[in-house]
């Protein structure tokens, strides 16, 4: 097995720990992808195109990382309904108020707090699962604004990581402009 077939191996193992991650009230919301490399490399060229529609070098930069990784996994929070706690952690004073809201950006919104601590929980998962791994990754939020940008899936709000297994994590050090 190639060293790029192994990386692969390691994100369908991240996909499972994304996937089983602890869920609020028993609810799942989760979404879960490993790329394809067509759709990996997609990605990593509209990040960089963002980086310079926005003149945002952060963009380019992680783009970059994406076109030189060996795999991507997206973890993204599906359009959900309020936990029905009434907490106001989400800015409004109950769950109907927040169920009866919508807006659009970068990404869709409002998210209830307590489903994005759900989103954190698989992501923590899947990262936890390449470094037991000894996989260099790094959890992207640019690479969330991309894959909605592209329709990569069905969610609200998504977050990438990006594997590599070379001789010097190309995901530490990176270049600062």
């Amino acid at each position: 097995m190639s060293t790029k077939e192994t990386v692969g191996f390691v994100a369908e193992l991240m996909a499972v720990a994304a996937r089983t991650a602890p869920k609020a009230a028993g609810e799942d919301f989760i979404e879960v992808r490993v790329l394809s490399d067509s759709e990996r490399v997609t990605l990593g060229n509209d990040m960089i195109q963002v980086g310079r529609e926005r003149a945002i070098w952060g963009f380019e930069r992680d783009g970059q990382n994406v076109l030189a990784s060996d795999a991507v996994l997206l973890v993204g929070l599906l359009p959900h309904k309020g936990a029905g706690l009434n907490c106001g952690a989400c800015g409004y004073a109950s769950c109907q108020e927040f169920n009866d809201r919508s807006y659009s950006g970068d990404f869709d919104g409002p998210n209830c707090v307590v489903r994005a601590l759900d989103l954190g929980i698989a992501l923590g998962s899947a990262a936890k699962i390449a470094s037991e791994l000894n996989v260099d990754n790094r959890v992207m939020y640019r690479i969330g604004v991309s894959a909605k940008r592209l329709g990569m899936g069905k969610s609200r709000i998504f977050h990438g990581i990006p594997l590599s297994a070379t001789g010097k994590n190309i995901y530490f050090d990176r270049p600062k402009k």
